[in-house]
């Protein structure tokens, strides 16, 4: 179990992750073929994931404010 306590130990961590604001963390995952958004709270602990996807994909959102929607898939 991890404990961050900045974004620097995230870096010290994962030297591909890409820091995107101030919450905002990208991990290259599978030789950056996928990408994971995540949001962080350091002072509790907590990493929400905000969307996973092919580096293709990720070329057309926005890192800093994409947010977790469940698919129609995951509502039956």
């Amino acid at each position: 179990k991890a404990k961050w306590a900045n974004m620097a130990a995230v870096k010290r961590l994962y030297r591909t992750a890409s820091v995107v604001s101030a919450d905002r963390i990208v991990f290259n995952i599978k030789g950056n073929d996928y990408r994971l958004v995540t949001a962080v709270d350091f002072e509790k602990q907590i990493v929400w994931i905000k969307w996973v996807g092919s580096h293709a994909e990720y070329d057309h959102i926005d890192g800093k404010t994409i947010a977790y929607e469940r698919s129609k898939a995951d509502s039956k």
